[in-house]
């Protein structure tokens, strides 16, 4: 058994995402467990280069997690034929001339979603990639979580029969930094930086939908900017120019209809932050981002319509808890492990460049819904 190694470039990772999902949880998580294990028996240790453009947070974050390099030239890092891997988890805007940079280099490329802010750019970077023989893939983490894999297992056992109806609830009150400080950086609530949560999260959707249910044929979308003024890190209050929730409903391939509500200003009362509610012929199902509950057909309440009496069923008691018959790992690691094998010795990889331009061709389509107030059909997106 052999052990190679393999040198990535990690840009804007100093970020509570890039930190905690990618190096923490996923390279150095990996390369405490021995590395990832090839087809031959070899395994791959990944050596990561921290880049950012603040030495002193690069330089904190490198000795809290024992990572013995950092730089803040980028190019240099990309110049450096010992390290063959780019990973961008910076502000969307600047993805593009990033990857665009470190393909000229010759670097295989992954990076987080959305690719781009525009369907333009996210194709040009696919078509970039493609014409340069790199290897390529973006983060599609809610692929890999225990909810998913669980629905897509009810799903191939044909649990549901015929589904027919999708509705996922997403978000959180997210605090205005007034009173309290706010959980998200405040560029999320400025168009000209990159904001909005159109093209936060209808990239997700896209992927979760085209993957688990059927592919998105066309979306009615509708967004608001409930909370108009903010407090930023410094303080100081600003005009929100980004949409803040996005209510969207999508037609699938196959007849499902799917919804889907996104909010930054919504108080939770559901299991979880997100939570995807399943019908079908047969059953249905409620998961949230660990749990599933399930239920059959012939376990189905009899509810009769009286607003004169209270409520004598209880719902909720009539679900069964999907039990745990695997341990799953942290998703974005697992996405991780699937991409070092690609880059090491070729292993199908499906989520690459040309699927975050679909993430960010729903966002462009969505957008058009919105302001033209209309469905909007999604063409197929074929990059040769």
């Amino acid at each position: 058994m052999g052990v190679k190694r393999l040198g990535i470039i990690m840009n804007g990772v100093t970020g509570r995402m890039g930190t905690n999902q990618h190096l923490v949880r996923s390279i150095l998580a990996i390369r405490a467990q021995g590395g990832v294990a090839l087809s031959n028996g070899d395994h791959v240790i990944p050596d990561p280069i921290l880049v950012g453009r603040n030495s002193e947070k690069l330089a904190l974050l490198a000795k809290a997690n024992g990572i013995a390099r950092i730089t803040t030239d980028l190019d240099a890092a990309l110049a450096d034929p010992k390290d063959t891997v780019f990973f961008d988890a910076g502000t969307t805007q600047m993805r593009p001339a990033l990857l665009a940079k470190a393909i000229a280099a010759g670097k295989h490329v992954y990076c987080e979603k959305p690719v781009a802010t525009t369907l333009d750019a996210a194709l040009g970077i696919a078509h970039k990639a493609k014409a340069a023989g790199v290897r390529h893939g973006v983060v599609q983490d809610k692929l890999f979580l225990p909810w998913l894999r669980k629905l897509k297992l009810l799903i191939d056992s044909e649990f549901f029969g015929r589904i027919f109806a999708v509705r996922g609830e997403f978000g959180y009150w997210v605090f205005e930094g007034d009173l309290q400080p706010a959980q998200r950086p405040s560029w999320n609530y400025r168009a000209e930086d990159g904001g909005g949560i159109v093209l936060d999260m209808l990239c997700h959707w896209r992927y979760v939908l085209d993957n688990i249910f059927g592919a998105v044929r066309s979306v009615s979308c509708f967004a608001a900017t409930h909370i108009p003024e903010r407090t930023d890190e410094a303080g100081a209050r600003y005009t929100v120019t980004a949409d803040d929730a996005a209510y969207a409903t999508f037609q699938l391939e196959g007849g499902i209809v799917a919804q889907f509500n996104s909010s930054w200003a919504t108080r939770v009362r559901r299991d979880d932050l997100l939570t995807l509610h399943v019908d079908g012929t047969l059953g249905s199902a409620v998961a949230g981002l660990q749990e599933v509950v399930t239920q059959q057909r012939m376990a189905t309440p009899k509810p009769v319509w009286n607003p004169d009496i209270k409520q004598p069923i209880d719902f909720r008691a009539g679900w069964q808890p999907m039990p745990d018959t695997q341990t799953f790992d942290n998703g974005f690691k697992v996405q991780w492990e699937a991409f070092i094998r690609h880059v090491a010795e070729g292993a199908p990889y499906t989520w690459d460049l040309v699927e975050g331009a679909k993430g960010v061709q729903l966002v462009d389509c969505a957008l058009r819904s919105w302001h033209e107030r209309r469905w909007i059909d999604v063409p197929d997106l074929n990059v040769s």
